[in-house]
């Protein structure tokens, strides 16, 4: 194998190799001998075809293979000789090709930098740090018992309030005709209650049960079915029975039913629970100024190919946010050059802190395990309720799957490893300051 470098510019390679027909020939020699010891013929014994009788049916195809995996090969030991590591996949092209010239194809690429690992022993990070106070534990106590509230009939006649939960039939109609979907019985709302066509249970306020009444409505511009966004609708609406929630009291029995031993027990683990959560916010917190940090420490140019294909897809979510009618404001306001811009320098600023943990994690022996991967893709299935089964049967059937979990948790080890080596100065903040987006 002959090689030419014919580009060396920045992080780009351009490399010329040249495979010499004999040891094309040998390839193709030895593969044709392999395939005449099966290969079957009226006439002759297994292994005894003319070998010009198997070059004449297998000789094309076998040239095919040889040269392909020639080209493989001869990549493959010109990035290991020379210590290269691709950005991205090398552009290979074949240039000449013949059974007297022999193989000549062309390499391009462009490599990973040199990444100097920067010194982050002083590097100070604001730790900030939320008390787990009365109020706090007691916020979280109330909404645990809402959610176990129960809704108690209510045997005397009289109007609904807001907050109160009403049984009722419906029947929907768009220009007189009722509509598919539009019709239902025993159905339990929430008077002035959230999750409905705006406008329908604000006007349940005021009916008695076995009372009927007709509400005028209209569907939203981004309603689900497209044949009613827009539309004007009338539901003609039967109350058939009214209940008042109960909320458990914040008591042991409370506790037990949680399979807890009292309410002491109880406020324990809220309070650690609590605790956890502060903990992980404060570490998000913390892991995005060492990321600002590291990001002024990445002092080395990006593989411009690596920011093309992270560009692409940043873009491609603004467009999809543009097309939903969820752009950001800012956003909104900027020329579309500018905005591209703008998120060219982030995809930069990504792919730079990319290679700079990449390095740390290589340096450091940062490895992902088995264990970890399956770990995540159990913590995903659970994000599926009911069907967390069917997510765990369907990375069993497809493992590959399971991969796109190791960067995220490569990334947390990397950083868990880096937190441990700046300095920390702990401030006091509330829990709602640890709770805010610096960025709102």
């Amino acid at each position: 194998m002959q090689v030419t470098e014919t580009l060396s510019d920045g992080l780009k390679r351009g490399f010329t190799v040249v495979v010499p027909e004999p040891e094309l020939a040998a390839k193709r020699e030895k593969r044709l001998a392999e395939l005449s010891k099966t290969m079957q013929m009226p006439g002759f014994r297994p292994g005894k075809v003319p070998m010009s009788m198997v070059r004449k049916r297998y000789g094309d195809a076998v040239a095919a293979e040889v040269m392909q995996e020639a080209v493989n090969d001869a990549s493959d030991r010109l990035l290991s000789e020379r210590s290269l590591r691709p950005a991205m996949q090398p552009k290979l092209e074949i240039t000449k090709q013949g059974n007297d010239s022999g193989l000549e194809f062309t390499v391009e690429m462009e490599v990973l930098p040199e990444v100097e690992l920067p010194e982050v022993a002083d590097i100070t990070l604001q730790k900030p740090v939320a008390k787990v106070d009365d109020e706090a534990v007691a916020k979280s106590l109330a909404n645990i018992a809402e959610q176990r509230k129960s809704y108690k009939p209510v045997e005397e006649a009289r109007p609904a309030v807001a907050g109160e939960q009403l049984k009722v039939d419906f029947i929907g109609r768009v220009d007189g005709a009722a509509f598919a979907g539009g019709t239902a019985n025993d159905v339990s709302v929430i008077v002035a209650g959230a999750g409905f066509i705006p406008g329908f249970t604000e006007q349940l306020e005021g009916v008695s049960a076995g009372e009927t009444r007709t509400i005028k409505v209209t569907f939203p511009e981004d309603y689900g079915a497209k044949e009613l966004a827009g539309k004007d609708a009338e539901f003609e609406i039967t109350a058939k029975e009214l209940a008042v929630a109960e909320v458990p009291a914040l008591d042991d029995e409370l506790a037990k039913s949680m399979g807890l031993e009292s309410f002491e027990d109880l406020k324990g683990k809220v309070a650690e629970q609590i605790g956890r959560e502060f903990e992980q916010l404060s570490r998000i917190k913390m892991k995005r100024g060492l990321l600002d940090a590291l990001a002024e420490r990445a002092k080395f140019d990006a593989p411009v190919s690596l920011v093309d294909a992270e560009f692409a897809e940043i873009w491609r979510q603004v467009e999809a946010a543009k097309a939903a009618g969820e752009q950001d404001p800012e956003d909104a306001a900027k020329e579309e050059e500018t905005l591209k811009a703008d998120y060219k320098a982030i995809a930069d600023r990504r792919v730079r802190l990319g290679l700079l943990v990449a390095e740390f994690g290589r340096a450091n022996e940062v490895q992902v395990t088995d264990q970890e991967l399956q770990r995540a893709m159990f913590n995903e299935a659970m994000r599926y309720g009911q069907q967390a089964m069917q997510v765990v049967e369907f990375f069993r059937k497809n493992p590959q799957q399971m991969e796109r979990f190791r960067g995220p948790i490569f990334e947390d080890k990397v950083v868990d490893l880096l937190l441990g080596k700046v300095k920390h100065e702990e401030v006091i903040v509330t829990p709602e300051e640890l709770a805010a987006d610096p960025e709102a």
